[in-house]
């Protein structure tokens, strides 16, 4: 039974393999571009938008991406800096407050539009996901695109007014640190509720001793191993029942 139950878990955690490239799409009048992650077979299979850090496309972000492929999604690891990679906070505080929020809104819609486009993609199954920055631009992108269908927001920015609560469709998890000084656990129980009150599927987790970027080991001072890898477990348990089932 015990050979059995391993089986299973092998199974479950990596059926895929993924291949990736660097591809072009237009955003308006603009193309940008991504990377693009997708697993061996013709699917369909659903896809995934992945947003980075404020550091911009890193190896980070893209090792997310590659890893959520491996999971059996297409995934694009979107570039809203135009090739920009930070190294330094200051730099990436000052390339994040340079980049226009229509444009990035703009280049979100683009990724989806492209992601649905694609022939081994199911345009009905789509979801986002980011981190930090990108956590809050995964919120904007279910308060843009109404037939999203997941949507994960690791300690990004949030919104509570009514008006924008009603217009997310999607089922939401939400990541967050308790000790994360620029999101609110008030603010977080707030989202939570507003979502449950429409009626949303909805997952909030807070982790009480764990503050801003907890799931980035480079963040030295900040990450904490057993709090991302539970992080981790519930993205994947939770992108497979909104998106697989």
């Amino acid at each position: 039974m015990k050979l059995l139950a391993v089986l299973v878990v092998l199974l479950s955690s990596a059926l895929f393999a993924s291949t990736s490239k660097t591809v072009s799409y237009k955003s308006g009048e603009d193309n940008v571009t991504g990377v693009l992650y997708a697993p061996d077979g013709k699917g369909p299979f659903p896809g995934i938008v992945v947003i980075h850090e404020w550091w911009g496309l890193n190896d980070w972000v893209k090792e997310q991406a590659s890893k959520l492929a491996d999971q059996g999604y297409v995934t694009l690891a979107v570039d809203l800096y135009r090739g920009k990679v930070a190294t330094t906070p200051d730099e990436a505080h000052e390339i994040m407050r340079g980049v226009p929020e229509d444009r990035a809104q703009r280049d979100l819609h683009a990724a989806v539009e492209f992601l649905k486009a694609q022939t081994n993609v199911n345009k009905e199954r789509i979801g986002a996901i980011g981190w930090c920055m990108g956590g809050g631009y995964a919120l904007d992108v279910a308060l843009l695109e109404p037939s999203l269908r997941a949507d994960v927001i690791n300690y990004g920015h949030l919104a509570t007014d009514p008006g924008s609560i009603a217009k997310i469709h999607a089922a939401v998890l939400g990541i967050f640190g308790g000790q994360d000084k620029g999101i609110s656990v008030d603010d977080v129980k707030k989202f939570e509720q507003a979502l449950k009150q429409q009626g949303n599927q909805v997952e909030i987790v807070v982790y009480p001793d764990a503050g801003h970027a907890f799931e980035n080991p480079n963040n030295k001072t900040g990450y904490r191993p057993d709090d991302a890898a539970d992080a981790w477990k519930r993205t994947v348990n939770f992108l497979a029942s909104t998106l697989k089932s």
